[in-house]
């Protein structure tokens, strides 16, 4: 039976493109059944709809406009992709909100995450902003990107793959976020190929 894939998005989608493009080629291990975003004006969602695949919008702020809390988000979240999609993997690239546990909980073990550094460097949000400084103080001569599963600890979950990105003399923070993000489209559907493989 098919693996069934739900990616979670915020934003220009340019690591779930490289995941439909993995799929469309046969490298991913199973059908990206559902892209959920939780901004409604996110690029990927386009993407998701130019591959014919189903998306699904929920904001925070409708939840706090109406009084609601960051775990009744993640809670309705997760019942909404658990009753309509039932995957065996949730695949957060590029999700930019938090998930508490009423979210992580729901699927345990099946939960990856992508993340702009190495393990136990840059935990959270402007990781590539951080490392750059580092960079330009002389601190460091590169950084990284890893694949892991996900926990209630942000960007402390288990490594499943990781990469090694330099930094190059000269180079600019635009220089260094692109050599990151091809890095990254290549690294991300090798891991979800790898989880799905191992889950068999």
């Amino acid at each position: 039976m098919t693996k069934r894939i739900v990616v979670l998005i915020s934003g220009s989608g340019t690591n779930l493109q490289a995941l439909i493009d993995a799929e469309k080629q046969g490298q991913l291990g199973g059908k990206i059944a559902l892209v959920v975003s939780n901004k409604k004006s996110a690029h990927g969602l386009v993407r998701a709809a130019d591959a014919g695949i189903a998306t699904y919008t929920q904001t925070l702020k409708a939840y706090k406009d109406a009084g609601k809390s960051r775990e009744d988000f993640d809670r309705d979240l997760a019942e909404h992709i658990v009753s309509t999609q039932n995957p065996d993997l949730i695949v957060l690239a590029g999700w930019m909100h938090i998930l508490s546990s009423a979210f992580v909980d729901s699927f345990s073990g099946r939960i990856i995450n992508l993340h702009p550094a190495l393990p136990g460097e840059f935990d959270g949000a402007h990781a590539i902003d951080r490392a750059y400084s580092e960079f330009v103080d002389g601190k460091r001569t590169g950084t990284g990107v890893m694949v892991h599963y996900v926990i209630p600890e942000v960007d402390k979950g288990k490594p499943i793959l990781t990469q090694q990105v330099p930094c190059m003399e000269g180079d600019s923070l635009q220089d260094l976020e692109d050599r990151i993000h091809a890095v990254e489209h290549e690294i991300l559907p090798k891991a979800v190929k790898r989880v799905l493989d191992c889950s068999m």
